[in-house]
């Protein structure tokens, strides 16, 4: 089956010439004399490819680029430009044109631009063209275009980082990037750098040899070595260790990793993608994180909208999540109650899509009718709230025993040190990552 072009031109010489060449290449071609013709024919049809002049009567071709990504983010838009326009067509590349060619164009060149959008358009692998996001639930129009930026940026090796409050799905954007790119057909990987010590940390990402250190009774490969010719995902990373910092940032610069007691170093050939939900660059300014590592993650940003900024999206969610866990507990539901829908449409929703899933969960969990009630949502929307994540409860711990510690001793470090069985400096960096300042408790 031939992929299919929409060919959008005002002049009728060029359009029947574009077309022949496009439909001698192999291609199917839409041909249209003006961008409104355009629209309405995506409205009944839709192509892989568009293919525009960028100066005609009535819309141009920015408008409709801007027109097009607004409905459809992820199809591709190639713009055709006189050279008097040339900055016009750099800015609308700037705003997510995939590419412009100059008249009088080459056909070699046009043919290669058009092979090379096609083939982001369908890198999604044998799944289908959408198969890369299907686990991302959404219709909301910002999350379609973070997964049309998301499948650009996949077809390079770009590092990137996803911002996002926790529980919003960020690893399941990154899945979502390897899947479409070209590294599909090898590992993802994927670990947490707040939730492993410091010294099982650099094990479990870099490997160690036979002997390196207590229990070390065989040689371990790490992560980077794991995930030779995929995708490493790199969670929390605002809470990886200083220390470790420094090792990966040489292991980006140099694309080697060192096994923790080795003295060889091994090539490895991976992707990273990182996320936080920290705001890093105020963990550069307090310290706690580097920023030439920063730098070096943050080559292309992604941020993943809340919950609560994608409502639009809760109806759809909580009716997927409904039907999977219907068949989790082996429960037949006909949905939601209204007043039930509008309770979860209307919650705060501070831990995200997967405080939503848990609430649809205990509310599938304790029903024994076919539709959800609002006082089973009510119920779980109170309950779910007050259970906090191992990561916050531990968090919560860690500072009520800092502050209490520091009552007993009234605010003196070593003797608090010496009681947490920790030494000055390991100490210092507790109380800085909960700001808590010594000085108050004396």
């Amino acid at each position: 089956m031939s992929d299919t072009i929409l060919l959008v031109d005002d002049d009728a010489d060029l359009l029947r010439l574009l077309t022949i060449r496009l439909e001698a290449a192999g291609h199917s071609v839409l041909p249209v004399s003006s961008a409104e013709q355009a629209l309405a024919r995506l409205a009944v049809e839709r192509p892989q490819l568009v293919i525009t002049d960028m100066r005609m009567p009535g819309m141009d071709g920015a408008a409709l680029f801007d027109a097009i990504h607004r409905q459809y983010p992820t199809l591709p838009v190639i713009v055709l430009t006189a050279h008097g326009t040339i900055p016009e067509a750099v800015e609308a590349t700037q705003r997510g044109v995939f590419g412009y060619l100059t008249k009088p164009y080459e056909a070699p060149a046009l043919l290669a631009e058009v092979a090379r959008a096609l083939a982001l358009g369908g890198s999604a692998g044998e799944g289908g063209g959408e198969a890369w996001r299907a686990p991302i639930i959404t219709r909301n129009p910002s999350m379609e275009a973070l997964l049309a930026q998301a499948k650009m940026l996949a077809a390079g090796d770009a590092s990137v980082l996803i911002r996002g409050e926790s529980g919003s799905g960020k690893e399941l954007l990154a899945r979502a990037i390897h899947l479409a790119s070209p590294r599909r057909q090898r590992a993802f990987l994927a670990v947490n750098c707040g939730a492993i010590p410091e010294q099982l940390l650099e094990s479990e990402l870099f490997g160690h040899v036979k002997g390196s250190f207590t229990g070390a009774s065989r040689d371990h490969r790490g992560l980077f070595q794991e995930a030779e010719g995929g995708t490493l995902l790199l969670d929390e990373i605002g809470d990886m260790p200083l220390p470790l910092q420094v090792k990966l940032l040489r292991v980006l610069e140099e694309r080697q990793v060192r096994p923790v007691g080795s003295a060889r170093s091994v090539a490895v050939d991976v992707r990273i993608v990182s996320a936080t939900h920290r705001p890093l660059e105020e963990e550069i300014a307090a310290g706690r994180f580097r920023g030439d590592l920063f730098y070096r993650l943050n080559v292309v940003a992604l941020h993943l909208p809340s919950l609560a900024q994608r409502r639009d999206d809760i109806p759809l969610l909580a009716s997927h999540f409904l039907q999977t866990l219907s068949n989790k507990y082996g429960k037949k539901f006909g949905g939601f109650a209204p007043e039930a829908m509008q309770l979860l449409v209307a919650a705060a929703w501070p831990g995200n899509v997967r405080q939503l899933y848990n609430v649809v969960e205990q509310s599938v969990a304790l029903s024994t009718a076919p539709l959800i009630t609002a006082n089973l949502v009510q119920s779980a929307l109170r309950e779910v709230a007050e259970m906090l994540s191992l990561e916050d409860a531990r968090a919560r711990f860690e500072r009520d025993y800092l502050t209490q510690i520091l009552h007993i001793t009234g605010g003196n470090v070593s003797q608090a040190a010496r009681l947490a069985k920790r030494n000055r400096t390991e100490f210092y960096k507790l109380l800085q990552r909960h700001q808590l300042d010594p000085a108050l408790f004396k």
